[in-house]
This record gives C-alpha cells, sequence and structure tokens, in this order.
C-alpha cells in the first residue's frame, strides 16, 4: 500500500544503530546486493510481502471450512 501523498520512486530516510547498520554492511559484502539500502529494502519488501500472503492463507482457510473453497 502507497503512502498518500507519496510519489512513485519517492524515497524516506529511516535511522538504524550504529551497530545494526555494521552487521548489514558485513552480510552485503558477501552477497550481490550493491547497498545497505538495496539488502534492507529487499528484506522489508520479503517480510511485508509475506504478512500479506499469510493473511491469504488464512482467508482462504476460513472460507474452506465454511465450504466455500475445495
Amino acid at each position: 500500500m502507497k503512502e498518500e501523498g507519496a510519489k512513485e520512486g519517492e524515497k524516506k530516510v529511516v535511522f538504524l544503530p550504529a551497530e545494526l547498520y555494521g552487521r548489514i554492511e558485513e552480510r552485503v559484502r558477501a552477497t550481490e546486493f550493491r547497498s545497505v539500502e538495496e539488502y534492507v529494502t529487499f528484506v522489508l519488501e520479503e517480510v511485508l510481502g509475506g504478512e500479506e500472503e499469510s493473511e491469504e492463507e488464512e482467508v482462504k482457510k476460513r472460507l474452506r471450512a465454511l465450504g466455500y473453497l475445495e
């Protein structure tokens, strides 16, 4: 879901503890990601996408229990 008034591609600032940032930098060096920002964006999209999938599965489970889906 896009924030109201947000433009496509617009970026926002998020502050991370320096220790966490350092740990992410180390992990980025061992991957094909080009930056901490790229890595963090990927991870957050995966987490948020996973929540949506879980919610969808829960709805399907309920519909099956009610006999609406096979």
